[in-house]
């Protein structure tokens, strides 16, 4: 049987992803991401053959009514611009590693945008490079402290996508409302993936029938190509399949090659009149805030805090932030500082999850704003969160198309603005919200400002 790779790239086919935030690109290089498009968009990109083409939905941030119409509606643009394109699809419908996010609405409304008659539904969490697998059908998250199950991790106490089960039939039936009983899930364990190899997959999958949810184990790197082997060899079959996973199935899918982290020729920086970057944060997760408190102990960037209730408030008190922060935030970059936009740790409460994704997502705007503000052309951009990082690149540096350059560390992915962009050909770092170290962002904003790690090599004054 010839490699992995060689039947990838005998079938022409691309794999479209639809991203529920941005930081889905984070094991891609070398692959387009649309944040607009329309039949006519997708079917030009589709036309040049990529082998992945990620959009960016953004799903995260909408109420489940809206995140599946905007499912639906992509669903028959791609299938609209794959017939135009002459181009063979499959599509992935990629969530948080962390199990937050609308499931299992959107691979249901996909599917119907698509066409319907789905044999199954692959939901295949792991996400390898940040330290989170499926063992026996169970998720877990590594820590400091070993390997966590990830219903007892923050992220399953998120105040919208909140969760208790860790199993993965216990958490479809959790997530759907009872919709798709636990027994009604199947599993495909690591024992079958490494016992049986791809023909055993491959024979799991082709009997999978109804859009039938299957839960596969991963927990090495092998495991993935096992699993891409079986599907291929089922759906070469007949079986047409739907995925739901997190970011490591894509690159395995779409027969990218790993690489190695990006370098600083590799980044592709100007500094502009020795402008200094932007740093904006958003996301409250307990890596993010200890991220965010190295980073502004240093003396080269200037910290900015945004205050998230004032974003949150009146039309009055929103203009007046905005115009506060966009100004000191500026005045930063142009001195060559690093401005870090940061919101406040402590976080909003609601009496309801939708009410606490609609201030969430009024915050969000209020930081888009604020990024829309700043005159001057930064340096380089990072945005810290999921949502954040749509919002920003989408509306507040209107990128309707970038490239995704690859990580400059494990799960933070880099992408270059196109050409319609505001600042096109700006370095943007699309860092997730729960990825890295306590030391990572700081390490992250050293490269890109030049610095070489040496901490306080510019002394900014603070705000």
């Amino acid at each position: 049987m010839p490699p992995l790779s060689e039947q990838i790239a005998a079938q022409r086919c691309t794999v479209v992803v639809l991203d529920d935030d941005p930081t889905g690109t984070q094991t891609a290089h070398g692959v387009p991401v649309l944040t607009r498009w329309d039949v006519d968009t997708i079917a030009a990109e589709l036309a040049a053959g990529p082998p992945a083409l990620y959009l960016l939905t953004n799903s995260r941030s909408l109420d489940p009514t809206r995140a599946a119409d905007i499912n639906v509606r992509t669903g028959r643009q791609v299938r609209a611009a794959a017939e135009v394109a002459r181009r063979r699809v499959v599509v992935v419908s990629r969530g948080d590693s962390t199990l937050r996010g609308h499931f299992p609405d959107e691979t249901q409304a996909l599917a119907e945008g698509l066409g319907g008659g789905f044999d199954g539904v692959l939901l295949v969490p792991a996400f390898l490079e940040a330290g989170r697998v499926t063992v026996d059908g169970r998720h877990w998250v590594a820590d400091a402290g070993g390997w966590m199950p990830v219903g007892r991790t923050p992220y399953a106490r998120d105040a919208t996508f909140g969760f208790t089960s860790s199993d993965l039939p216990d958490w479809v039936a959790e997530r759907s409302g009872g919709r798709i009983p636990r027994q009604d899930v199947q599993v495909l364990t690591a024992w079958e993936l490494r016992r049986g190899g791809p023909a055993a997959v491959a024979g799991r999958l082709r009997r999978l029938r109804d859009g039938a949810v299957c839960a596969c184990d991963v927990a090495h790197p092998a495991d993935l190509e096992v699993l891409v082997a079986g599907v291929l060899a089922a759906e070469a079959a007949g079986a047409r399949l739907l995925y739901r996973t997190a970011a490591s199935f894509v690159r395995v899918r779409a027969g990218l090659p790993p690489r190695g982290l990006l370098t600083v020729a590799e980044l592709g920086l100007r500094r502009p009149a020795d402008a200094g970057g932007l740093v904006v944060v958003g996301s409250h997760v307990p890596a993010t805030t200890a991220q965010l408190d190295r980073l502004l102990a240093d003396l080269s960037v200037i910290g900015i805090h945004v205050d998230a209730a004032r974003l949150a408030g009146s039309e009055q008190q929103v203009r007046a932030e905005v115009d506060r922060v966009a100004e000191l935030a500026g005045d930063a970059v142009a001195a060559g500082c690093t401005a870090v936009v940061h919101t406040s740790r402590t976080v909003l409460t609601a009496p309801s999850a939708a009410l606490a994704l609609a201030r969430s997502v009024r915050v969000s705007a209020g930081l888009v704003q604020i990024v829309g503000r700043i005159p001057v052309r930064p340096a380089f951009v990072v945005a810290k969160g999921g949502i954040t990082s749509s919002d920003v690149a989408a509306d507040g540096l209107g990128i309707s198309r970038a490239d995704v350059l690859g990580q400059v560390l494990p799960g933070v992915p880099v992408w270059r603005a196109g050409a319609d962009s505001r600042f096109p050909g700006l370095t943007y770092v699309v860092f997730p919200g729960n990825v890295g170290g306590p030391d990572d962002l700081l390490a992250v904003v050293k490269m890109l400002d030049g610095s070489g790690g040496q901490e306080g090599a510019d002394d900014c004054t603070a705000e």
